[in-house]
């Protein structure tokens, strides 16, 4: 059983991570490259001359690109060590787990983890006003949990009184409000800050929809090799 949960963990993270890491080099880096030019102050918007909106930006390179290839596996490592425990709970409870049923563990994962913080507390571009670190951090938190747990009242609830339960602890941590900064103060034009929470929300999904997908097909996969050897 433990082996069959770090198998499946690690192939489903390492998987995932790269991929992602792979679409976050495409889409997503080179919205943050050119937020950082406005950030740096070597680009200023709303001044005298029209300012361009494909600035030269630099290329590929290969410590910082490979380096956050290898952060992006590790973290989805970490979300697959969560959601195939999950799996196995679920297991014990009598849902299928398989490829197919592992989309919607992703789907939801992308929302306990990433729309539902993002929702109050949306991604951010370098050189945009924020609140404290710590206490958005603190918030982040709390909402992914609260999420969390609203998601597997709603998946295995038996009644209403647990989905009305889930439907409070979705809204809670919106109603009461994420930290915002006191003044708006970044020189980041919306058009990049919009499109990087796009981006940010897109690539996201896809990973989450991958992560869960390769993580029902493993803990699948190495449940029947357990099976054939035991009966072996």
């Amino acid at each position: 059983m433990y082996s069959r949960f770090i198998i499946s963990a690690l192939f489903a993270g390492a998987a995932t991570g790269l991929i992602a890491g792979i679409l976050q080099l495409i889409f997503v880096q080179p919205v943050l490259l050119h937020a950082e030019l406005y950030e740096s102050g070597e680009l200023v918007h709303f001044g005298a001359a029209a300012v361009s909106a494909h600035p030269d930006l630099p290329g590929f390179d290969a410590m910082r690109d490979g380096l956050s290839l290898i952060f992006t596996m590790l973290t989805y490592t970490g979300y697959a060590l969560i959601m195939v425990a999950l799996m196995g709970i679920a297991e014990d409870r009598g849902a299928q787990i398989d490829a197919r049923s592992g989309i919607l563990w992703g789907v939801a994962g992308f929302v306990a983890f990433h729309f539902a913080p993002g929702f109050t507390l949306a991604p951010e571009v370098p050189g945009v006003a924020a609140a404290d670190v710590s206490a958005r951090q603190i918030w982040w938190f709390a909402t992914v949990v609260t999420a969390g747990v609203a998601l597997w009242l709603i998946a295995f609830g038996r009644n209403w009184a647990a989905w009305g339960v889930a439907a409070i602890l979705l809204m809670a941590p919106h109603l009461i409000g994420a930290p915002e900064p006191d003044v708006f103060t970044g020189p980041v034009p919306t058009e990049i800050g919009a499109l990087f929470a796009a981006r940010a929300f897109g690539v996201g999904l896809a990973a989450w929809v991958l992560l869960g997908s390769f993580a029902g097909y493993f803990w699948q996969r190495e449940g029947a090799h357990a099976d054939a050897t035991a009966n072996a």
